[in-house]
C-alpha cells in the first residue's frame, strides 16, 4: 500500500500524484493534510509513519516544501528509512542500496511530471541486499 502524507506546502503536489495513482488504479491511503491551510509537517509525518509500519510492504510518499522536514521527522523512527529524492538516480539508489521505505519529495523544486518519474523508479527498484543488508542492520541497531 502507498501511504501519502503532506503539509500545506506539499498538498497540491500530493493531490496531483494521487490523481496519477487513481488513473493507474493504484490505491493509496492519504493521511493528510487535506487543504492548503498551514499545518505542522511533523504531525503528518507521524501519521504517515504509523500507516507505513502497519505492513512491511507499505511505502510512504511524504511531501513538504523542501522535503527535508518530512525526511527528518520520519527518520526519528528507527524502523523508517526516509529519503529526499530530487531525481530518478537518487530514488534508484535509495531503494537499491538503502531499502528506503519512505520517499520524501520537495514541492518547491519538484513538479508533477518529475515527481511521477521519481516515484516510478522508487516503486520499481528492488533492494539489492548483500552488503547493503548488513549496513541497514547497523542503521537499525540490529548489528554493531
Amino acid at each position: 500500500m502507498i501511504i501519502m502524507a503532506s503539509d500545506h506546502r506539499g498538498y497540491e503536489l500530493k493531490e496531483q500524484i494521487k490523481q496519477f495513482f487513481n488513473e493507474q488504479n493504484i490505491i493509496t491511503i492519504d493521511v493528510g493534510t487535506y487543504s492548503k491551510e498551514p499545518v505542522d509537517y511533523p504531525d503528518y509525518a507521524k501519521k504517515g509513519i504509523e500507516k507505513v509500519l502497519e505492513h512491511k510492504e507499505n511505502i510512504g510518499i511524504f511531501i513538504c516544501g523542501s522535503g527535508n522536514g518530512m525526511a527528518i521527522a520520519a527518520n526519528r523512527n528507527p524502523k523508517i528509512r526516509a529519503t529526499l529524492c530530487l531525481d530518478k538516480e537518487m530514488a534508484m539508489y535509495a531503494r537499491k542500496d538503502n531499502d528506503a521505505n519512505v520517499l520524501c519529495l520537495s514541492a518547491r523544486v519538484t513538479k508533477k511530471a518529475k515527481a511521477i518519474s521519481i516515484i516510478k523508479v522508487f516503486l520499481t527498484t528492488a533492494f539489492e541486499g548483500g552488503r547493503h543488508a548488513r549496513r541497514i542492520k547497523k542503521i537499525s541497531g540490529d548489528v554493531k
